[in-house]
């Protein structure tokens, strides 16, 4: 039993406790014989189980009709972060379900017109259509105003050449949300974002690609690829600064999802430590182990409260957290690094074996360190708001 205590610390208001309970059960109910032999199947599953639930709602806005599908008025970044350590702990596959349908509509929450976000994100929240983020290009990633993809308006639509890379959800999403090059202005003002459905002419999948972590991954092809205008997200050359404002929302939460993975950690890490008889003794009862485990929970914590430091700065202050996002990123991600690592040590032989649980949350801690902003980009974010603020 993962420690709750967590919930009780001053960040949450009654109904965040109240959901978490209502997840981790539904988790051990619902995740524990998930089939992963197929990573798109089980993908597209987890998805529709997740929207049939109702958990998808989290990750989009209710509207202000109600008729965006969302479970409150706005997204809110606590219970986002909530969803993803939860999910996390039990199951990155699932972890990464859920935060795709929020990443991949969020520039549609954000800067969508009413028709569009009508007639996407009540499906996003179903576990009806699958949503995908595709930004990063072979020559773009942490440096995205230097992207090369391009479209050029023609008439009523926009013609769309060039690739990306590194895209979630690529190969198996219903539609993607496309930042491209428009060329209002140089570098990162003459930015553009479109909605493209996976059946548009001119897309094609050009490459699967494989990780360590297996996902659904792609490379992406547009060739002549006509987008009409109305499937334009905000104005023209706004595409860089709604994409920031989409990761800016987001961002907190990928720390969230490294928090449940270190917890998990740190729970087989107990577990192994408790069991395994060495020396005479347990493996508990050596003063090393001990204070393994003793940094492993500081650690963690540590990165908890700046996690949700940044998520509650963003609910209840309502003020623009891109700093304190990219801390609680930087931190959590590369201590659940370490965290996971400690943890393995502890199984010995048994931590490398394949299938094992620690095994799996070695590989999959590895990504977070990159996606969405390297550790590297994230001190120079970090930095940069330092520099400004001074």
């Amino acid at each position: 039993m993962s420690d709750t205590s967590w919930l009780d610390w001053p960040f949450f208001d009654e109904r965040h406790p109240e959901m978490a309970r209502e997840l981790d059960d539904w988790c051990r109910k619902a995740l524990a014989e998930v089939d992963h032999s197929d990573t798109d199947a089980a993908c597209r599953h987890l998805v529709k189980a997740l929207g049939q639930a109702g958990w998808l709602r989290v990750a989009v806005p209710q509207g202000p009709d109600g008729s965006w599908g969302g479970r409150w008025p706005q997204i809110d970044s606590r219970a986002l972060c909530i969803m993803r350590e939860t999910l996390a702990r039990h199951d990155g596959l699932a972890d990464f379900a859920f935060a795709m349908q929020g990443l991949g509509s969020g520039a549609i929450s954000i800067a969508g017109s009413d028709e569009l976000r009508q007639r996407y994100l009540p499906r996003v929240a179903a576990g009806e259509a699958i949503a995908a983020f595709a930004l990063s290009e072979p020559d773009a990633g942490s440096d995205v105003a230097a992207m090369a993809c391009e479209a050029v308006l023609d008439g009523d639509s926009y013609v769309l050449n060039g690739e990306k890379t590194w895209i979630s959800n690529g190969g198996i999403a219903d539609f993607y949300c496309v930042f491209v090059r428009t060329g209002e202005a140089p570098g990162a003002r003459g930015i553009s974002a479109f909605v493209v459905d996976a059946d548009t002419p001119g897309l094609e999948i050009a490459e699967r690609i494989d990780v360590i972590a297996p996902h659904p991954l792609a490379r992406l092809r547009f060739n002549q690829c006509r987008v009409p205008v109305s499937q334009r997200l905000g104005e023209a050359g706004q595409g860089f600064k709604i994409a920031m404002m989409t990761l800016d929302i987001f961002r907190a939460s990928v720390a969230a999802a490294a928090l449940g993975f270190a917890r998990r950690a740190l729970q087989e890490g107990l577990d192994r430590a408790r069991s395994r008889r060495m020396f005479g003794q347990t493996l508990a009862d050596l003063q090393i182990t001990q204070a393994a485990l003793g940094d492993m929970a500081t650690e963690i914590d540590a990165a908890a409260l700046l996690t949700y430091r940044a998520a509650w700065m963003r609910d209840v202050k309502g003020v623009r957290t891109t700093r304190e996002a990219a801390m609680a990123k930087m931190a959590a991600t590369e201590s659940a690094q370490r965290v996971i690592d400690r943890a393995l040590q502890m199984f010995g032989g048994l931590g490398v074996m394949s299938g094992v649980p620690i095994e799996r949350l070695y590989r999959e801690i590895r990504a977070l360190r990159i996606y969405e902003g390297a550790t590297e980009v994230q001190r120079l974010i970090i930095a940069r708001e330092l520099l400004k603020e001074a």
